[in-house]
């Protein structure tokens, strides 16, 4: 599997200037980039490339949830951008993600230089909490559910799953999906941060302590003066000041 930091930065910067000073300041050693649907819909393909030109390895967020031939079709043109993680949303069903799956596995038959992009599926969204689900018609807590969608997304052949730090141990055990399969965690705050837009929220040694692979952090790192220092207190935290995690 391809290696790649634990922490994964949101670049939801609305300031052109401000998302360029940010990136400048950057090290692809030590951090990931994810790229969601504002920044992609706003700066499109070339920008995902020009930051994997800069070396950095890209989580494409999209979340494609469609019927299965385009969703399909989406992960392998997000593959030919050679990103280095892509995802889907687990409710799109059994078929949709299968679908997905197969796609990538293709590419990869007909590119064997090329490695194929993780794919994960996302569960329930760290801004949803009990009510908000309830809201939509799904039956259970939001844990019960991202339990459901997470087994779903390991036997479709999915890599792993996009969930809050408060399940990835409840996914990772050995009853469940594994201790291999991946937990992508956002809602990571730092002990000072606020909340914010985010309900179920975890600190970054309190994530990894229960399972998380990988750590989902926006504002508190892009709304830093110093946001490589930052960075290297998160890792310091985690015990990763200078290693990377192979998943």
């Amino acid at each position: 599997m391809m290696t790649a930091p634990k922490i994964i930065i949101a670049l939801d910067l609305d300031n052109l200037s401000q998302l360029n000073e940010l990136i400048s300041k950057l090290t692809p050693e030590l951090c990931v980039l994810k790229i969601g649907k504002a920044m992609f819909t706003a700066k499109g393909p070339e920008f995902v490339r020009a930051l994997i030109n800069k070396g950095f390895k890209i989580f494409l967020d999209l979340k494609f949830h469609d019927i299965p031939n385009q969703v399909a079709h989406a992960v392998v043109e997000a593959a030919k951008l050679g990103v280095w993680m892509v995802n889907v949303h687990a409710l799109g069903g059994k078929q949709m993600m299968l679908a997905a799956k197969q796609a990538l596995d293709a590419y990869q038959s007909e590119q064997p230089n090329n490695n194929r992009p993780l794919l994960i599926a996302v569960t329930i969204l760290t801004s949803h909490d009990l009510s908000d689900i309830s809201e939509i018609g799904l039956v259970g807590t939001p844990e019960e559910n991202v339990l459901r969608l997470a087994k779903l997304a390991k036997n479709c052949g999915l890599d792993g799953v996009v969930s809050s730090a408060q399940e990835a141990g409840l996914i990772k055990s050995d009853s469940n999906c594994g201790k291999d399969f991946i937990t992508v965690t956002p809602g990571i705050r730092l002990e000072t941060d606020l909340k914010q837009d985010q309900k179920r929220t975890m600190t970054p040694k309190a994530a990894i302590e229960l399972g998380a692979n990988y750590l989902v952090i926006g504002r508190p790192i892009t709304g830093a003066t110093n946001p490589m220092a930052v960075i290297h207190a998160i890792n310091q935290s985690i015990s990763l000041s200078h290693e990377v995690n192979d998943a």
